[in-house]
């Protein structure tokens, strides 16, 4: 099989990618060899697929349906399979297998409905259903563990802003109130615990041990605010084209901060700084119409 890359996940990449780095010219390679060592039968390629990975859907050597997924070091897949396996399939889908020695950056998962997330779902239901899938993810991390923490993670997501303010002065604004709200919640951070770090309605898929399972986590650890606001913004084209989208986006922040027991006003706070975030990153890229709608909907926060 050719393993063509999605045109999705080329373009992701794209964005991204480091001057010099091949992992898109090796990959079809590297998913022959995942494949041939675990004695896989490869049914196809999952298109479009995701923006940081190659999923294959396969059979195992037993006949049980299962996913091959390959992704580079800058996507940190070695974080993914640590949270997978401390998860243990507890509101997230579950590993198959050990790592196999050489085999950094390729996971055998459980075959969920590729086709079939949350999202599908009408918005009100979508969200409870979402909502109470993240809330099974929010353990205490693993003692000793490696994960980067919120802090860490929106220090490097706050240089590039800075940056991007200084290229870009009419978003300085926006970004210098998000940067406010990212020290003061950092000041005093309720709670550690272990979260997905880029949870959306897109990244529960309907399952056969669980009606619906988290895939795709980039874990960090820090407080539940923090992966919810990723949350409060989906379908934000559908937000924008409302002559109430700024009411039903505070209505929404209520209502998840409320049904999962997180502080309003950190909710509201981390929504701003990760939409701000998003906003200028998709600007600095080319992604206009994204950026647009982001940072539309952060002057509402």
């Amino acid at each position: 099989m050719a393993f063509e890359p999605p045109q999705r996940l080329v373009r992701a990449l794209g964005e991204t990618a480091p001057e010099g780095d091949d992992w898109l010219e090796r990959l079809p390679e590297a998913a022959r060899g995942a494949v041939a060592e675990r004695e896989l039968t490869v049914e196809r390629v999952q298109v479009p697929g995701g923006r940081s990975s190659l999923v294959v859907l396969v059979r195992t050597a037993g006949g049980t349906p299962a996913v091959l997924k390959l992704a580079p070091h800058r996507a940190r897949p070695e974080s993914e399979r640590a949270a997978l396996a401390h998860w243990d399939g507890r509101g997230a889908v579950q590993l198959l297998e050990p790592p196999p020695a050489g085999s950094e950056g390729v996971l055998l998962l459980e075959r969920l409905h590729p086709d079939v997330s949350v999202r599908s779902l009408p918005e009100a239901k979508a969200l409870l259903e979402a909502a109470g899938t993240l809330r099974r993810l929010w353990v205490e991390p693993p003692g000793g563990h490696d994960f980067e923490t919120v802090a860490e993670r929106t220090g490097r997501q706050a240089r590039a802003m800075r940056a991007g303010a200084q290229a870009d002065p009419e978003v300085a604004a926006l970004v210098a109130a998000a940067l406010e709200a990212r020290e003061e919640l950092l000041a005093a951070p309720p709670e550690h615990r272990l979260l997905h770090g880029t949870f959306r309605q897109s990244k529960v898929l309907a399952g056969d041990r669980m009606p619906w399972l988290a895939v795709g986590p980039d874990p960090v650890v820090g407080e539940c605010a923090f992966d919810l606001a990723r949350l409060v913004r989906d379908r934000v084209e559908d937000l924008i084209a409302q002559p109430s989208g700024a009411t039903t986006t505070r209505r929404r922040v209520k209502r998840l901060a409320e049904s999962l027991e997180v502080d309003r006003e950190r909710l509201a706070g981390w929504t701003l700084f990760r939409a701000v975030e998003s906003g200028v990153r998709a600007r600095r890229v080319g992604r206009e119409r994204d950026a647009e709608l982001l940072l539309e909907f952060a002057t509402w926060l």
